[in-house]
């Protein structure tokens, strides 16, 4: 086996996951520009540590994870350098939507981005990523069933937002 051989052979499926990875991003950042940003430094840390991927498992889960700890460690970075980004007016939009289905879904990403990180980011992953639990867990680094009482807490917490309930 070359150096060229590891590379080569996932690129193909790196190429298919790059959906999947978009979407777990813009769950973590809740902006579309940093989530782009974040899965093209995803790809380029995975690319460089490739060899480090054990052929066997899932890599899925190894670039998820990749990519949940790239997160976190752009959270701790910014935190020491803040920007006034919350003035830009290049982030709102120019036409509201009109049709129903587009508020519903609104709202309802909207209650999901109001949920606590650590809620969001297991229901992204299971309800919307469809990551099994188990996958789940060693993504975040959790147990099984914390897992499960994450998703089940929140989903209940998106339906009493949405509902005008509150938690």
């Amino acid at each position: 086996m070359t150096d060229q051989t590891p590379p080569r052979s996932i690129i193909p499926d790196v190429v298919d996951l790059i959906p999947a990875l978009r979407a777990y991003a813009r769950s973590l950042s809740r902006n579309q520009a940093d989530a782009d940003d974040l899965v093209q430094e995803t790809l380029l840390k995975a690319i460089a540590n490739v060899d480090k991927f054990q052929p066997g498992t899932r890599l899925r889960a190894w670039l998820f994870t990749i990519l949940r700890n790239t997160f976190y460690t752009r959270i701790r970075v910014s935190a020491r350098e803040r920007t006034g980004t919350a003035d830009c007016v290049s982030g709102e939009m120019s036409v509201q939507p009109s049709q129903e289905w587009t508020v519903r879904g609104q709202e309802l990403m909207a209650a999901i981005d109001r949920l606590p990180a650590h809620y969001r980011e297991i229901l992204i992953l299971v309800v919307m990523l469809g990551e099994s639990y188990e996958e789940a867990a060693r993504i975040c680094d959790c147990a099984i069933g914390t897992v499960k009482s994450r998703v089940s807490r929140a989903r209940q917490l998106v339906m009493n937002d949405l509902e005008g309930g509150g938690t």
